[in-house]
């Protein structure tokens, strides 16, 4: 039961909240019958003396007379009770009585956070039991004893497991992307042996890791700001509109006593005064010390799973940077060793992604289908086993190869209870040890598609950045074939350091035949190295475990594994070092030699089924020649409407950089942002995109950019079809919609790690003449959070002109500027375009597009209006302003244009001006001539704000 984020019209509250609501908020559509469902509001107290709270809970009761099992759903964390309240009513409407509640510091219930603290959250759980044995509703194993399941996401998932464990009258969980052991889920170290045969599992952190600062920051931002926070922008399911609490009553109470108690208020909000100081000490020194290692274990299940010997469904997500596929590993390999019933789930989502609608369904069908039969003794077993996503890759031409909803099954988790190990695969990777450097501080830092950096990922396009001189890469040959990774792979490396000590960062690249790199999942393998040989000739070795991963690497494809001393999620060491990197050779038998190794890749067997299960065999025989027969008719008629979209090369390319051919873009909700728009666009020109908002320009924009697919049309760039990835774009320099710049880091080093993410060398970048664009002088060196508006626009609009780009995109460039700035700003453009490169400028001032751009395409509600140059938008129809050579012609001239038809003249204070209603400016120039009349000016009165309002009114 996987969570869907709301529109990004409530997202209101920005970047970390918009992340935040995947820290497992569990939001379905309310079921077909909800609303037989009956709910109950209670107040549940809890807890003693100081630590005395109350529960804001509801519970959901089905239409039903007989006593029935019931469900705890806990919410994730920054969410409350309101979270899972659709998940609550499906339930229900399943037969099941389910209480929700707001764990203590969220929602409207009272209390500190204690981090699902035994002696708190999990103290809460026993209460609501308690709760749950005395309603006529619930079914009873015994007096006081209800037959119960707990299940919840995140935050939620470590209660279920908790509870599990510390009160035995829990009979079913099922946890979803939740932890094992926070201490190595916040601070990892993935150095050293693996005691284990299991499929996912890294070696435990046994010393001080490196500190996951960014997800961190998240969880302690969240929890500091109020109750219920997520729920204001789109967490909270059905009822009334939430709003965040208030600190609890009673520490306000204090703190107006005690005004120290201020300070830990407005410090640590609604966290215990432990948990507040062990993330201040790590925040503060990224040093894992036995204070915060013991209140990081204290919410860890990892030290109690020998206690839970209830049936557990473990469901983790593959893209997942805060809690990884090894957290449900080490809970599996926990939970297992004296053979309680534990099967294995995993789905393409996670912290960092969400899920399709159907792989959501899929999800609760699971957790219904377990608590079916291990609450009620109804359904199918569910088994023991693992389930994975079929592995996908990324096609050499096709863009993202896609497993099509597919799920592997596999009858055992692998090497979990005495079951079979994962078959290992080795591959190998060479290159020759080289020197990486880390920068005092830290910075700049690597950047990896981790939360906080979507702005950066998206502007990179979907890449990651790895900066030059901080990393060492060893490839693989091309491969013959494709290589299935189910799972952690392992390498050993050869490391030096003069410090006897390094942090490092270690990744699994899929490198395709043009080139291009994508990291499965976003993940990295933080390593914290000590001990470590100063000697580069006489290095340290060390074995490195990778993170899990479901990818599949296509043939012709290439395995890099990359060792980086930085990464932007991760706290760093402040001191300035060189390391030393390289592999570590196996034995001759292996065939490895000096400079190449293993890597080691595990795969998984299993029967492959689609998203909806599987069929009766003539079920799928029918459905097959039926989709055969659709399948003909379909091409039939799509070859037809496509004969004209044909994928070769365009002969006209280069001299014509754009191209749109009927554009559409349609969205599922009927929305149509532009509809079969076309136009083209010639070298050496400064084309405007004009048209009110909602016009479509920026839509058309992020088409062109490779960031969004047009429904129907094709564009095209230099000839090339215009697709996310095509090679084709690397000719293209970009600034839309934001400036996408890291506030901690200079403008020049912004855009030196920019051009570093292209992976070209600097001498390419053409920095100079970047840099005199921005024209910052000293400021450059500055960080950016203290620039002015202006200042950050000048720096993007350099940033899209690194490496001197073949055709440049703007949209609205002189925001932010001021007249002298606009003015300089239009002379580059014009300049650049003279050097035969091509520029498109969105924008809403229309004076400026006037006098900065050749050609006009004026668009509103998604449609071309008109296009042209500049002078002929002005100039069709309107006033013409007559100057005339001798006034004394004025009266004749004004007879000479009344005998013309459409035509009225008159005299005004700017001179003779001729009304043209449907007249050519042609046609009435001769006429003055054929009189005799010299004529000294002849020119559009009206300017390009007049012709931009009357088409658009027009339209």
């Amino acid at each position: 039961m996987r969570s869907r984020p709301r529109p990004a019209a409530r997202a209101t509250l920005g970047a970390l909240l918009a992340l935040a609501l995947s820290l497992g908020l569990l939001v379905l559509a309310p079921p077909a019958g909800a609303a037989e469902v009956g709910t109950e509001e209670i107040r549940v107290p809890s807890g003693s003396g100081d630590d005395a709270v109350e529960l804001d809970a509801t519970l959901y009761l089905p239409d039903t007379d007989e006593p029935a099992p019931a469900v705890v759903l806990a919410h994730g964390f920054g969410g409350s009770k309101r979270s899972v309240a659709d998940d609550a009513r499906d339930l229900a409407d399943r037969g099941y009585v389910v209480l929700t509640f707001s764990a203590r510091g969220f929602g409207e219930s009272t209390g500190s956070i204690g981090l699902n603290d035994p002696r708190y959250e999990i103290a809460d759980l026993s209460t609501l039991l308690d709760l749950l044995a005395e309603r006529d509703e619930v079914q009873l194993d015994a007096d006081g004893d209800p037959r119960v399941g707990v299940a919840g996401a995140s935050y939620g998932g470590a209660l279920a497991l908790l509870g599990a464990a510390y009160d035995e009258r829990v009979d079913a969980i099922a946890p979803e992307i939740t932890w094992s052991s926070l201490t190595t889920a916040l601070f990892p170290d993935h150095t050293g042996e693996i005691d284990a045969d299991t499929v996912a599992a890294v070696p435990p952190t046994t010393d001080e890791g490196v500190f996951k600062q960014l997800w961190a920051g998240l969880f302690f931002g969240i929890g500091s700001a109020a109750g219920g926070l997520l729920d204001a922008v789109g967490g909270g399911g059905a009822g009334a509109p939430a709003t965040p609490a208030a600190l609890p009553d009673e520490l306000l109470a204090r703190a107006a006593e005690n005004p120290e108690a201020v300070e830990q208020l407005l410090t640590c909000g609604r966290f215990r005064a432990d948990i507040c100081a062990a993330y201040q000490s790590a925040a503060a020194t990224g040093t894992l010390t036995p204070e915060i290692a013991a209140v990081l274990e204290r919410s860890s299940p990892a030290g109690v799973l020998d206690r839970i010997d209830v049936p557990t469904l473990l469901v983790q997500g593959t893209q997942d940077s805060l809690f990884g596929l090894d957290q449900a590993d080490a809970n599996a390999r926990g939970i297992a060793a004296d053979g309680t019933p534990v099967k294995v789930v995993w789905f393409s989502g996670g912290h960092d992604a969400g899920s399709s609608d159907g792989q959501e369904g899929e999800l609760r069908e699971q957790l219904a289908g377990w608590f079916d039969f291990h609450l009620r003794g109804q359904g199918e077993d569910p088994g023991t086993g693992f389930e994975y996503p079929a592995p996908t890759g990324v096609g050499a031409t096709l863009g993202r190869v896609q497993g099509g909803g597919r799920t592997v099954v596999a009858d055992t988790y692998p090497g979990l209870d005495g079951a079979e190990p994962a078959d290992l695969a080795t591959v190998t990777i060479e290159g020759p040890p080289q020197p990486v450097a880390t920068p005092a501080g830290g910075t700049p830092a690597a950047l990896t598609t981790l939360p906080g950096l979507g702005a950066l990922t998206a502007a990179l396009g979907g890449t990651t950045a790895e900066i030059p001189g901080q990393f060492a890469a060893f490839d693989s040959a091309p491969l013959d074939a494709p290589v299935e990774v189910v799972g952690a792979s392992t390498v050993d490396l050869v490391v030096s350091s003069r410090t006897g000590s390094a942090t490092l960062f270690a990744k699994l690249y899929d490198v395709g035949p043009d080139g291009g790199t994508t990291l499965p999942g976003g993940l990295v393998a933080p390593i914290s190295l000590t001990g470590l040989s100063a000697d580069p000739a006489a290095p340290s070795r060390a074995q490195v475990t990778l993170p899990g991963i479901v990818h599949r690497f296509e043939s012709g494809h290439t395995m890099r594994l990359v060792v980086s001393t930085t990464d932007q999620a991760y706290a760093l060491p402040d001191e300035a070092a060189v390391y030393s990197v390289g592999l570590a050779s196996v034995e001759s038998a292996n065939g490895a030699a000096a400079g190449e190794t293993l890597l080691a890749v595990p795969q998984v067997e299993g029967a492959t089924e689609s998203a909806t299960g599987s069929l009766r065999w003539w079920a799928l025989l029918a459905a097959v020649l039926a989709l055969g027969l659709l399948g003909w008719l379909a091409a039939l008629w799509w070859g037809r409407r496509r004969r004209r979209q044909v994928s070769h090369v365009q002969p006209d390319g280069e001299d014509v950089p754009l191209r749109f051919e009927g554009v559409t873009k349609a969205y599922k909700d009927g929305f149509v942002a532009v509809r079969d728009l076309s136009f083209e666009v010639r070298r050496g020109q400064v084309l405007g995109l004009l048209g009110p908002n909602g016009a479509g320009k920026t839509t058309s924009l992020r088409m062109l950019m490779g960031l969004i697919k047009p429904t129907e049309g094709r564009i095209s760039v230099f000839g090339h079809a215009a697709a996310p990835g095509a090679p084709v774009l690397s000719r293209l320099g970009s600034f839309v919609e934001g400036t996408g710049l890291q506030p901690h880091l200079s403008g020049r080093d912004n855009l030196t790690l920019y051009w570093a993410a292209t992976g070209r060398p600097i001498e390419d970048a053409h920095m100079e003449e970047a840099i005199a664009v921005a024209g910052l002088g000293a400021a450059l060196d500055r960080p950016v959070r203290r620039y002015s508006q202006g200042m950050r626009q000048r720096v993007a609009i350099a940033q899209a002109m690194l490496g001197l780009p073949d055709l440049l995109v703007l949209d609205e460039p002189t925001n932010g500027l001021d007249p002298p700035q606009i003015h300089a700003m239009r002379e580059v453009l014009r300049n650049y375009a003279a050097t035969g490169r091509t520029v498109i400028v969105s924008s809403h001032l229309l004076s400026e597009i006037e006098q900065t751009c050749s050609h006009v395409v004026v668009m509103a509600k998604g449609q071309k209006i008109v296009q042209g140059t500049v002078e002929e938008i002005v100039g069709s129809g309107g006033s013409v302003l007559v100057g005339l050579a001798d006034e004394a012609d004025t009266e004749r001239a004004i007879a000479v244009l009344a005998g013309l038809p459409g035509v009225t003249a008159g005299r005004t204070d700017d001179g003779l001006v001729a009304e043209l209603d449907g007249a050519r400016r042609a046609d009435v120039l001769q006429a003055l001539v054929a009189a005799g009349i010299a004529v000294d000016q002849f020119s559009p009165r009206r300017r390009l704000e007049d012709a931009f309002l009357a088409l658009v009114g027009e339209s």
